[in-house]
């Protein structure tokens, strides 16, 4: 990928987050966004994501529903956007803006504590 395709995706990444309303911009707090190029093997593992298939994207922190007081002294949770399936899932510059949207939305679902199977079920996100 070239530099000038890497930075156009992390302006689609900083755009997406930019479209979150301003309701749920204001509740972030010490979390990372990163963008990196493929899942390592622990990730996808974690993930529950098997042979042949990819990930997008993944939270990994504790959700802002299930923190105690005990969380506030820990590292930033964190959202990785993987460029490399994101791309490969799509066919033009179109698909992978609205992926790379869908993808950041519901990474940060889960920050706010909303799981796939609920995600699933209202089909919103």
């Amino acid at each position: 990928m070239t530099i000038s395709a890497a930075r156009e995706f992390e302006g689609l990444v900083r755009d997406a987050v930019k479209s979150l309303p301003r309701e749920f911009k204001r509740k972030l707090e010490n979390i990372n966004i990163v963008i990196l190029e493929e899942p390592s093997v622990r990730q996808k593992k974690e993930a529950g994501i098997g042979a042949g298939e990819d990930l997008l994207g993944l939270y990994e922190g504790v959700p802002l529903g299930k923190r105690t007081h005990h969380d506030g002294s820990v590292l930033p949770d964190k959202i990785t956007v993987f460029r490399g399936p994101v791309t490969r899932s799509c066919r033009s510059r179109r698909e992978i803006r609205a992926a790379v949207r869908d993808t950041v939305l519901h990474e940060f679902a889960h920050y706010f504590g909303i799981s796939d199977e609920h995600m699933i079920e209202d089909e919103t996100y």
